[in-house]
């Protein structure tokens, strides 16, 4: 279906009104009060309403509890840069709902943004207006629901040649599931996240962010599924019982004449040691050059079963070598073929990954992550480990955290590391009180804590004073407003 409509712009069929951006914030703010409801038909039913906008696409879409979303910019950078017309839907925003829906590497206008929510809300009052007359129950339309029907009427209108998806949580009920183009998907990795929603053990988890791999697609698993084998197994008995290949991403250790090798970790617990899968497709990443500073650049090589692609570089943590060799990986399935070496070096040293890692004042150094988990707060500390392995060479912390995730594993880790910890509060209704965060810390043993009631406040006190801020998305998002006005 994407080939015959690909040939015909697509026009919305009923008449919408203009709606202002102001509207559409409204519109998605009402919708928050259904919550996370899990059922894909909400979203079929609209799309089907709109003219199955989704059909007039290629897509590809990207899982997994930490990554998901570099890899997905990364991704996107990449069919950029092999001459695709690229939309990129990624999730939350930073500072703002138009962030969400990029089309060729820029966020829509908040015009265009609002008129494709005004075209999603109108389809669901549609839908459900038939379903009542039926005598059915209507639809709970969410806040989700809503931005991935106005990003597939935004994608449609706009002519894009694919359109690059993060699930949002999950998979299996993710209402990006719902598209009818996917025909490649990954995912990054799995960890204990929405705990309440996916499931309490790895392998529940696991068995939710599986679901995307379907039949008709190609799937590549990221270093992050290899381990423990529970989980690996879980992808892997998913892709066999669809009859779908996987690509599995794994580092390597040297380069020689066979080309890159795998490297086998020597740890205690066996099931953490990554296994070799005979058979199936790798794609091998090697760090050639570790950043040992701010503006240090990143080195890598990867090599797929297409292609062997040297001396990458950009100006990134280290950690990001997996999302980019998951993005290559995933963007050759999708071309069916190697990437061109000029363009992909192109890509990857120009992809923005705002929010991660990200230095939004030089001096004195202010630098915040969007780490919000204990395994991408233990990522963002290796990381900053790397350019300042002494403890008191560390700047201060900023943290702010939402109440529904695991704060205190977040605080174990980052209260070993500070010294020095100013807590504050984001405007999100989701984020822990400042003074409980504090407490942790206060219990977890950190001498020096101080509470500041708003992002804004903390960002005063710290005017001249080195920090790095993290733990929730919006703290990022705030102080990177901040410093953008």
């Amino acid at each position: 279906r994407v080939e015959e409509m690909s040939e015909m712009a697509y026009t919305v069929p009923f008449e919408v009104a203009e709606t202002s951006f102001d509207e559409a914030l409204n519109t998605l703010h009402t919708c928050l009060r259904f919550g996370i409801v899990p059922l894909l038909e909400t979203v079929v039913d609209m799309l089907e309403e709109l003219g199955t906008p989704d059909a007039c696409f290629r897509s590809v879409q990207i899982a997994g509890t930490n990554g998901k979303t570099s890899t997905a910019r990364y991704t996107a950078q990449i069919l950029s840069g092999e001459g695709l017309k690229v939309g990129l839907y990624t999730s939350p925003e930073l500072i703002d709902y138009n962030e969400r829906i990029e089309v060729d590497g820029r966020p829509v206008s908040k015009e265009t943004f609002a008129h494709g929510i005004a075209c999603a809300r109108l389809a669901g009052e549609r839908v459900n207006a038939r379903r009542i007359e039926a005598g059915e129950r209507p639809y709970d339309v969410t806040e989700f629901d809503t931005l991935t029907v106005a990003a597939c009427v935004i994608y449609a209108e706009a002519g894009v040649d694919v359109a690059v998806l993060e699930v949002g949580m999950g998979g299996r009920w993710d209402a990006t599931s719902a598209v009818s183009s996917i025909e490649a998907v990954a995912v990054t990795g799995i960890g204990l996240d929405h705990m309440r929603i996916l499931g309490d053990t790895l392998e529940e988890i696991a068995s939710e962010k599986a679901a995307v791999i379907q039949a008709g697609r190609t799937c590549v698993l990221g270093v992050g599924t290899a381990t423990p084998h529970s989980v690996e197994d879980v992808f892997l008995e998913q892709a066999r019982t669809v009859g779908v290949p996987c690509t599995l991403v794994r580092p390597a250790k040297h380069h020689d004449s066979e080309g890159l090798e795998e490297r086998h970790h020597a740890r205690e617990d066996a099931s953490h040691q990554i296994r070799q899968h005979p058979g199936y497709p790798v794609c091998h990443y090697r760090i050639d050059h570790t950043p040992t500073k701010l503006g240090d650049p990143l080195m890598l090589t990867v090599k797929t079963e297409r292609g062997h692609y040297r001396e990458l570089g950009c100006l990134k943590p280290s950690y990001q070598a997996q999302n980019i060799a998951c993005a290559i990986a995933l963007a050759e399935n999708f071309l069916d073929r190697a990437l061109a070496r000029d363009a992909l070096f192109e890509s990857v040293v120009t992809c923005p990954t705002p929010g991660r890692f990200d230095l939004v004042r030089s001096n004195p150094l202010g630098l915040v992550d969007a780490c919000h988990n204990p395994q991408s707060v233990q990522t963002f500390v290796g990381t900053l480990a790397q350019i300042a392995p002494d403890k008191e060479s560390l700047p201060t912390l900023l943290v702010a955290a939402f109440a529904d995730k695991d704060v205190k594993g977040m605080v174990e880790l980052l209260g070993g590391v500070f010294s020095d910890v100013v807590v504050t509060k984001t405007g999100n209704a989701r984020c822990m009180d400042e003074h409980d965060l504090a407490r942790l810390f206060i219990d977890h043993g950190c001498a020096s804590v101080t509470c500041y009631p708003t992002v804004e406040e903390a960002l005063a006190a710290l005017e001249d004073t080195p920090f790095v801020g993290c733990g929730s998305i919006t703290l990022a998002g705030e102080v990177a407003a901040h410093y953008r006005r």
